[in-house]
Parts: C-alpha cells; sequence; structure tokens
C-alpha cells in the first residue's frame, strides 16, 4: 500500500510537471461560433490558479496560454463524464485558427486512470492559445482536471510501474472469491454471497477506474464514465446487503437491519438513472447524484455505531475495513456539494481503501466461518449427546428400546444372529418385601451380570424386562451363561433379598429380512413358555434349558 501510494504520487508529480493548466475560461450557447468567442477578451474569466468552474452554460471553453520555449503538447486530457463533444482550437499569434471537433463517441479512454483524451490540431511556433470547448458537461471535474500534455498520460516508467503493480493488486482480490467459494460450501450463509459480490465489484471499478481497462479492453470512455457510475451503485448496494446479513441477530437494531435492503435498492436506483440520463438536469444533477448518497453513509455509520455498541464481533471488522472507504466518501460529497470546493474522487484513497476493506472483511468472513463452525460443532456434540440420553436407561445404563430398534438394521448387517429377551423372576415380590431403591438395586446388579461386549449388546427394555443381542459361535450358550449369572451377581451385590434372583429367557435366532417386531414378538412367546413351564429357565429354537 505504501509502495502504490508513493508510485501514484510520483506518477502524479510528473504529470503535472509537463501539463499546461488553463488560465481562463468562458462560457457560451451552442449557437454560438466557438471562434467568435475566444477572440473576444470580455468573455474570458481568467482568476488564476484555484479559480472556480461552472457548468450551467451550455457550452464552456477553457484556454491554455502556450509560451514558445515549452514543449508543444498534442493531446487534451481530462476526467470523463457525460458530454456531447469537444471542439479544440489553435490559435496563433496572428489570430489564425486552426479548429477540429469530436464527438463524444470519438473521444479515446487515456492511459491515466479515470481520463479521456483527445488529439490537438496542429501547433506552431506562432501558436499562442489552445481553446477547449466542451459542449454540456456533466461534471465541474471535467472541467476542474482537464490540461494539455505532450504524451498521453500513462506512457512513462512511473505510470507503468504504477499501473503494473494496480493490476497486481487487482489479481489479488480474486484469492477472497476463491476463498468464499470454498466458504460457502460449507456454510450455505448468505454473507458469503454477498462478499463475493461486494469483492467482485470493487475488483470491476478498479478496473474500469484505472488505465487497466484501457490496457485490456480500450472501450470509449462515455462507455466507461457509465461503468464507472454502475459499478459504484453496485459496490454501495452490495456493501450494504454484506453488513445486512453479516452483522449477528440480535446484535443490530431492527429497523435499522430493515433499512439497509431499501438503501441498497436506493444506491442501484441512483446510479442506474444517473448513467442513463445524464444530461436531465444536467448543471445540477451531479451534486444531486452525490449528495443523495449521503442518507445511505449515514445510514450505515448508525449501523456500525449501533452494532459495535451492542457488542457485534462482525461490526468490527466492517468499521476498521471500511474506514478508508468511508473517508473518500465524505470527501467526494463534501467536495461535490459544497460550492467553491474542487471535486475530487481521491482515487488514490479509494484504491488503498478497496484493498484494505477486502483483506478486512475477509479477514470477517473467515473469523465467523471459525465461529459458525465451533457451534455447530457444539450442537452437534449437545445433539449426540441428547441423543444417546434418549437412548440410555438412566438406572441401569444400558440402551433402551428406543436405541435397538434404531440400531437393529445395522445390527444385522453386524452379523449379529441371536435375539433373547430376559425377564426377572418374581420381581414384583422384592418391589413389594423391600421397596423399590432394593428394586432398582437388583435390576443395576441385573445389568451387570448381562455383561455387554463386542459380541453382546445388552439393553433394558422397561421393568424387569432386558433384551440381548448377541453373534459368534455359540450364541445360546453365551445368552445362557449371563442369565445363570444372575442369581450370583444379585446376591452379592445385594445381600438385603432373601433368596435367589433368577430369570427366564425366551432366544430365537435372526434370519432372513424380518423386522425387529416380528423377533422380538417370537422371542417373547418363547419367554413366556418358559414361564408358563416354571420358570428360571431358556425356551429357545432347540429346546429348553
Amino acid at each position: 500500500m505504501v509502495t502504490l501510494a508513493r508510485l501514484g504520487a510520483d506518477a502524479a508529480h510528473a504529470s503535472d510537471s509537463a501539463s499546461i493548466r488553463p488560465a481562463c475560461w468562458a462560457e457560451a450557447t451552442l449557437s454560438e461560433d466557438p471562434v467568435a468567442v475566444a477572440r473576444d477578451d470580455e468573455r474570458w474569466s481568467c482568476s488564476g490558479a484555484g479559480q472556480s468552474f461552472s457548468i450551467a452554460a451550455e457550452r464552456v471553453l477553457l484556454r491554455f496560454d502556450i509560451q514558445a520555449d515549452q514543449t508543444p503538447p498534442r493531446y487534451l486530457l481530462s476526467r470523463r463524464s457525460a458530454l456531447e463533444a469537444v471542439h479544440l482550437l489553435a490559435i496563433d499569434q496572428d489570430f489564425t485558427t486552426r479548429q477540429t471537433s469530436l464527438p463524444a463517441a470519438s473521444l479515446r479512454s487515456s492511459m491515466a486512470g479515470g481520463y479521456f483524451s483527445a488529439p490537438l490540431p496542429v501547433l506552431t511556433q506562432m501558436t499562442r492559445h489552445v481553446v477547449a470547448v466542451i459542449d454540456r458537461p456533466s461534471h465541474r471535474m471535467t472541467l476542474e482536471n482537464a490540461y494539455l500534455s505532450p504524451v498521453d498520460a500513462g506512457a512513462d516508467t512511473d505510470d507503468l510501474r504504477f499501473l503494473l503493480l494496480l493490476a497486481g493488486l487487482t489479481g489479488m482480490l480474486v484469492m477472497p472469491l476463491i476463498f468464499n467459494a470454498a466458504f460457502y460450501r460449507a456454510l450455505r450463509q448468505s454473507f458469503v454471497l454477498w462478499h463475493s459480490a461486494l469483492t467482485l465489484s470493487m475488483l470491476m471499478t478498479i478496473v474500469v477506474t484505472s488505465g487497466l481497462a484501457v490496457v485490456f479492453f480500450d472501450p470509449p470512455p462515455m462507455m466507461l464514465s457509465a461503468m464507472t457510475t454502475l459499478i459504484f451503485g453496485l459496490t454501495i448496494s452490495a456493501g450494504l446487503m454484506f453488513t445486512h446479513s453479516f452483522i449477528e441477530q440480535g446484535k443490530l437494531h431492527p429497523l435499522l437491519r430493515r433499512i439497509l435492503p431499501y438503501c441498497a435498492a436506493w444506491a442501484i436506483f441512483l446510479s442506474l438513472f444517473h448513467a442513463s440520463f445524464p444530461f436531465v438536469a444536467r448543471p445540477v444533477q451531479s451534486a444531486v447524484y452525490t449528495a443523495a448518497f449521503a442518507p445511505v453513509l449515514a445510514v450505515f455509520l448508525l449501523s456500525m455505531i449501533d452494532a459495535l455498541r451492542r457488542g457485534s464481533r462482525a461490526a468490527r471488522f466492517q468499521a476498521i475495513g471500511y474506514a478508508p472507504l468511508i473517508l473518500v466518501g465524505l470527501i467526494r460529497i463534501v467536495t461535490g456539494v459544497v460550492p467553491g470546493l474542487p471535486s475530487t474522487d481521491a482515487m488514490l484513497l479509494f484504491y488503498f481503501g478497496c484493498m484494505f476493506e477486502v483483506l478486512l472483511t475477509a479477514l470477517g468472513v473467515a473469523d465467523r466461518f471459525v465461529i459458525i463452525r465451533r457451534e455447530r460443532d457444539r450442537a452437534r456434540s449437545e445433539a449426540d449427546l441428547l441423543e444417546r440420553l434418549s437412548e440410555t436407561d438412566p438406572l441401569t445404563g444400558l440402551l433402551n428400546r428406543r436405541a435397538i430398534e434404531r440400531q437393529f438394521e445395522q445390527l444385522r448387517a453386524d452379523h449379529f444372529t441371536a435375539l433373547a429377551v430376559v425377564d426377572l423372576d418374581h420381581f414384583k415380590a422384592i418391589n413389594d418385601g423391600y421397596g423399590h431403591h432394593i428394586g432398582d438395586e437388583v435390576l443395576k446388579a441385573v445389568a451387570v451380570a448381562l455383561e455387554a461386549g463386542p459380541d453382546v449388546r445388552a439393553y433394558r427394555l422397561g421393568g424387569e424386562e432386558f433384551l440381548l443381542m448377541l453373534r459368534g459361535h455359540d450364541v445360546e450358550k453365551e445368552a445362557e451363561r449371563r442369565r445363570e449369572a444372575i442369581p450370583t451377581t444379585v446376591a452379592s451385590g445385594v445381600p438385603v433379598v432373601q433368596g435367589l434372583v433368577t430369570a427366564t429367557m425366551g432366544i430365537t435366532s435372526i434370519s432372513g429380512g424380518e423386522s425387529f417386531p416380528t423377533l422380538y414378538e417370537r422371542a417373547d412367546k418363547l419367554l413366556y413358555e418358559a414361564k408358563s413351564a416354571g420358570r428360571n429357565r431358556t425356551r429357545g429354537a432347540t429346546g429348553e434349558t
């Protein structure tokens, strides 16, 4: 950025040292002969450096005085804006006049950013004045920045180095677009798209307002002038919509958030109207157009202040990133509206502001990306935890019926080949005789006896009923070993219970595509057959144990 500023200042200084600025100016109507006006000394206003120009008249004449010892100029250069035609007069010492006329469509874009150039008539050693006659100028900068030069701007070494550096910095703006494409794939957030639109519009602004457009495309200056106006509106609109979508919920007053899209639409309308109809109210239109952005700037500043006051993290990146561009906006509004001040667009500061803004807001987008990913990971972890809690029996720590119903197809795919239903015998008598707290301790001991492992999954279906899913070479033997461990485990863990606590089990094999309800119903039927046969036993497909 320092190099950009230095090269830009060097290029401007080099241009000033070789240029000839207007010494006088005059006003006329389109019906008057410009040669006659140029020869009428009483029509000229010659207030020297810093003179104030007006575009109220239909035709404005600028007179450049040529010194005999100066290098003869060859081009008129000035800031491009909408106009109808340029007439150039070369007036010799003996009042011989040579004239060329160029309609707006015949002007050429200059390598100097934002300027047009027009070749002068033949100048001789006797030439003392060059008069530039501009028909229906639409902006004071066309008059204020006009000068004569022996070469087209942008042709010397400093200009080319400045243009090369600007091209490199412009290319760097492509990187946030690539990052945003990756961010959007992960986030699907609208602010990423608006930041891409903002970055793209700034990239286009730098290309169009600098000599890069001339190098690559060489469009007519009037087309570039209209494009500059349109892209400026798009940039303002994209920036406002980025703020609207980027500031966190609850960190911006609802009224300000609702107003921002209307301001974005207003910016588009202003630029579209001004670019399409530049001569509707020509003498005041540019000033009115510039002043019409003041409410937009005010709403944006209020939004930043309010968001910062509410502790918005996103607003910090925007407030810092937009600071140079806000300063550019203030300079343009003040110099474009206040009478007597020369208009300036602060292009060097604008270029710096574009780079600075994109850098800071890109960091802001990356910061939001990290925050959103962290929040999503936390939410996913909490959801997983809640799901595990919803599928876990709080008393025994075993999975519940909801878990087995969700996991059943995966367990079948993992080659679990048997399902067993286990029910404690006479458990109601334990609750009635010892109390429910002792009954709970018995259920915990049963969960320990069922001993879940890599080839065994244990679930509590409710009350005193449990379920086993098994795989391996001898699933019935594994299930029976666990059922037979229940009395010993309960006696050791809950010694207050007198007598053995036994269990009855029904077990069935998993085959084909049978659903969990079908298999459970078959195992439950085998369980009740075993209970009817006297309890404390197992009934399976191969018989009773």
